[in-house]
């Protein structure tokens, strides 16, 4: 396996080359893995070549930096995908036209809203239309009558 190093890269691209959450990758520094430089113009933490060796040679012989071995369990498989996995194929495309209403309720606690529901809430609260009315009134005022109808 031929790996390219870059000059510096970052906590985030260093977790992401040896497989690691960085949550977890940020508890083994000091431990197992070796702190960062620090960029004196950024003070962001860096990893510069010599650095991302030794990281990766901890991650093939499994021994931390402290001499103390380390066991490194692999990705559940399809972690990458999961996000990709939540949405289910079978969910139709949302129109244009109702799919920030239906986000917006969605963050007020409200899953489950159809296109058809926010139609019908709209005719029936707005009859002459919505134009003048800004969309958190409009989110709201369908968040409550919703709410109404479904008690």
């Amino acid at each position: 396996m031929i790996v390219e190093f870059k000059s510096a890269v970052t906590v985030s691209e260093m977790a992401r080359m040896l497989g690691l959450s960085r949550a977890r990758f940020y508890q083994l520094i000091g431990t197992a893995f070796p702190h960062p430089v620090y960029s004196v113009s950024t003070r962001r933490p860096l990893f510069v070549e010599e650095l991302q060796k030794v990281c990766l040679e901890v991650r093939r012989k499994n021994c931390g930096i402290d001499g103390k071995p380390i066991l490194f369990y692999s990705r559940r498989p399809g972690v990458s995908s999961l996000k990709k996995q939540i949405g289910s194929p079978r969910t139709k495309k949302l129109p244009a036209k109702y799919s920030n209403i239906i986000n917006g309720l969605k963050g007020l606690g409200m899953s489950g809203v159809t296109d058809q529901q926010v139609e019908t809430a709209i005719q029936k609260l707005y009859p002459h239309g919505t134009v003048g009315v800004d969309e958190a009134t409009l989110i709201r005022t369908i968040f409550v009558a919703l709410m109404r109808q479904n008690r």
